[in-house]
């Protein structure tokens, strides 16, 4: 028995020795793939989609053909597990990972189509040499041990990746003309154009961004949206090896044109400016009616609207400490909804607060309100039509101190 299990176990260990080399050569074999010169490489834009808040910047892709290889591959920097451990969190914290994924254009091109997001190809005039660093470099990526990547929404995303995988393998040979031209706009503005018709996203997305996203862009910085990787890549220049200066994209074709369709908007009454300005005139006009009435402001509605408006200062605050790439810093909504609202309204609206410790806490919340209306940047009117409501209750409550005045009427 000893002699036969001996060469059996020696068998089985060369089998599966053999079995790992083939596993390691097949994984490498397309990275040490020479491109033909026929390859032709490409950039692939989709359009912005309608279906979640993933999809409404569009998408960026890299594609690599060659006929000689039967090689046919779209590099995407856009994949992300949606049942990663603590999702919710690494999503909030900009820590979920995000990593390269490697498809057939005709793959994923039923599904854009689906979802009626336009589809261009800018085929790139690059040279073989440039060809071959490019593919060598995506294989890399693409490896097991390099695929994730640390995403960054305005400064390290899935278009942002293939500008600069172009850019390195073109090296100094690449210009683009409005690479330091300052565009008008911040990372804020041009954000918000893809958002005028998803009223509530924008106004959640840009409440919670800080003082960064309101940084001016030069043309390099706003290619951290697809389209303007597109548009801006359609003007840029590349120089040939005999230093001849030739575009950078030597053709275009548009592989799937979106409907013009109307977009399913948000009815009147349920946009966010209508919600809130009716919110605020109902307040308002309660909160006067009681107090010129009777004399009365109501505690309990104090302690609803700063208690809500609290909580969300925590969780705006919150944003601010765990953020990995900082768009959630020096948030000025923070002002108005100031987190030590919660639990600083209890502790100025108790049975027992005295006069002077209201005038305090309502006195400086007022000022603090319309400091941030000042410098919010919010659209619409969302942040100004809430903090006035606030500020109207800060008045109500506001009272001079003097000896022997009385506190008004509570009703809880």
């Amino acid at each position: 028995m000893k002699t036969k299990s001996e060469p059996g176990l020696t068998q089985l260990l060369s089998r599966t020795l053999l079995v790992l080399c083939f596993i390691v050569w097949s994984s490498h074999f397309s990275f040490s793939q020479q491109l033909s010169p026929s390859s032709r490489v490409s950039l692939i834009t989709y359009g912005p989609g309608n279906d979640d808040i993933s999809s409404a910047f569009g998408h960026t892709e890299i594609r690599i053909v060659d006929p000689v290889l039967s090689l046919d591959r779209d590099y995407s920097y856009g994949g992300f597990d949606y049942r990663a451990d603590w999702f919710i969190l690494k999503f909030l914290r900009g820590t979920l990972p995000y990593y390269v994924t490697a498809h057939n254009l005709y793959q994923v091109a039923y599904y854009y189509q689906q979802t009626n997001r336009s589809i261009r190809e800018q085929q790139l005039n690059l040279s073989l040499t440039q060809r071959q660093r490019l593919f060598a470099a995506l294989e890399e990526n693409y490896l097991p041990q390099n695929r994730e990547y640390r995403y960054k929404f305005y400064y390290d995303n899935c278009a942002t990746r293939p500008r600069d995988m172009i850019a390195n393998a073109c090296g100094d040979s690449l210009s683009i003309p409005s690479r330091s031209r300052m565009t008008g706009k911040s990372y804020r503005d041009l954000m918000n154009d893809y958002l005028n018709d998803k009223p509530w996203y924008q106004l959640g997305m840009n409440l919670a961004i800080g003082q960064p996203s309101d940084e001016q862009t030069d043309g390099w910085h706003a290619m951290y949206l697809p389209d303007q990787v597109h548009d801006q890549l359609a003007h840029a220049t590349v120089r040939q090896a005999n230093g001849q200066i030739v575009p950078l994209v030597q053709g275009e074709q548009t592989l799937f044109a979106a409907q013009q369709v109307f977009r399913k908007q948000v009815p009147f009454i349920f946009d966010p400016d209508v919600v809130f300005t009716i919110l605020g005139v109902v307040v308002t006009l309660f909160t006067i009616r009681r107090y010129v009435r009777g004399g009365k402001v109501d505690r309990w509605l104090d302690r609803l609207l700063f208690g809500v408006s609290g909580f969300l200062g925590w969780f705006l605050f919150l944003l601010w400490m765990i953020r990995d790439d900082g768009v959630t810093a020096w948030n000025p909504t923070l002002l108005y909804l100031m987190p030590l609202h919660l639990p600083l309204v209890y502790w100025a609206t108790g049975s027992n607060t005295t006069s002077r410790r209201r005038t305090t806490y309502f006195g400086i919340t007022a000022v603090l309100i319309l400091l941030g209306m000042f410098l919010s940047k919010v659209p619409g009117g969302v942040d100004v039509v809430y903090p006035l409501m606030l500020l109207v209750r800060c008045l109500v409550n506001f009272q001079p101190v003097r000896r022997g005045q009385q506190t008004p009427a509570r009703v809880a």
